[in-house]
């Protein structure tokens, strides 16, 4: 591949939403692992899910013809050239991150190259995630809050059986492994659809190495979203919310291949969850767990309106340089 300024571009842009999206989306899949594996070395944890990433896109790489993105690209071309402005998504992805805002990086990365048909879209379906989610999630707990997670709370000190250390460490696999499925689009979405076998080498050892610094860090900023939920810490609390979370990904990787922001069905499933746990145990007051709720999806919001509002300024600056400068010659 010749090294021309729009490749620069290209790859830089890959590279930084890569980092972006990672360090922005791990807590939705790693989050609970990492709160539940602190007394691991890094090494241990970093190697588990770095075999699973490996599997998921090898195998995907090799099916899907060399499409990493697992088909959800095919309707999001690919530019002929890149401009500076491309790079300007995951910068400003990287920034909200390091205020703990959780973006939907599917909007901020993905909308610069989409029309508006296909935004409109995305927005929807990613609507529909976090309401589906909310419902499923609200339903699940508060048949199971009395029977099940009132009893990991009273028995949250005492050593946790192997069998609920081994159900952890799969659920974790197939939400990971699920999670990579819908959010390769965000990720690979800089690159050519059809990648090389050492394209997909490269991009691979790439993700590898950002995702070794994520373990280290056990999440970053954006960790305390899981930090601050009920229990989530708890092995086994954390594996149903791995198993609901992942079921919800799977439904929606198979709903259509339009690109949706699994932030916000994240976010839908901890809000049904908090939401029943309170109505069904009264464990904190009422104000603290609808402060976090609407918290939550505050910040979810702002983010949504902060990418539109990006993509719109980016996909339009020549008509708005043109009519500033008209304003200006006047």
């Amino acid at each position: 591949m010749e090294l021309t300024l729009s490749n620069i571009f290209m790859i830089t842009g890959f590279l930084l939403s890569l980092y972006a999206c990672v360090s922005n989306d791990v807590i939705q899949t790693l989050g609970t692992f990492l709160s539940t594996t602190k007394h691991r070395p890094v090494w241990q944890v970093w190697l588990y899910v770095s075999t699973i990433l490996v599997i998921t896109f090898v195998l995907g790489w090799l099916i899907n013809d060399g499409d990493m993105a697992f088909g959800l690209l095919d309707r999001i071309p690919h530019p002929d050239k890149f401009y500076w402005w491309h790079i300007l998504p995951p910068v400003i992805l990287i920034y909200l991150t390091k205020k703990g805002i959780p973006v939907a990086t599917s909007f901020l990365i993905i909308s610069i190259f989409s029309s508006n048909t296909i935004i409109g879209m995305m927005i929807a379906k990613s609507f529909m995630g976090y309401v589906c989610a909310l419902i499923v999630s609200l339903i699940l707990y508060f048949f199971i809050a009395r029977r099940v997670e009132k009893i990991f709370l009273y028995m949250k000190n005492k050593p946790i059986a192997v069998p609920w250390i081994i159900a952890k460490w799969i659920s974790t696999a197939i939400l990971w492994s699920a999670w990579l499925l819908q959010d390769g689009s965000k990720i690979f979405v800089f690159l050519p659809r059809k990648l090389s076998f050492l394209q997909m080498v490269l991009s691979l050892i790439a993700f590898l190495i950002l995702l070794f610094v994520i373990c280290y860090k056990r999440g970053g900023e954006i960790q305390n979203i899981i930090k601050l939920k009920t229990n989530t810490q708890d092995v086994r609390s954390a594996t149903i919310i791995d198993i609901v979370y992942a079921g919800i990904l799977i439904y929606f990787l198979n709903l259509n291949n339009i690109p949706m922001s699994t932030t916000w069905v994240f976010l839908g499933v901890l809000a049904g969850r908090e939401i029943a746990l309170y109505n069904r145990l009264r464990f904190i007051t009422e104000k603290k767990v609808y402060k976090h709720v609407i918290k939550d999806i505050t910040k979810a919001i702002i983010g949504l309106v902060v990418s539109i509002v990006v993509v719109f300024l980016i996909n339009n600056h020549q008509k708005i340089i043109d009519i500033l400068t008209g304003y200006v010659s006047l």
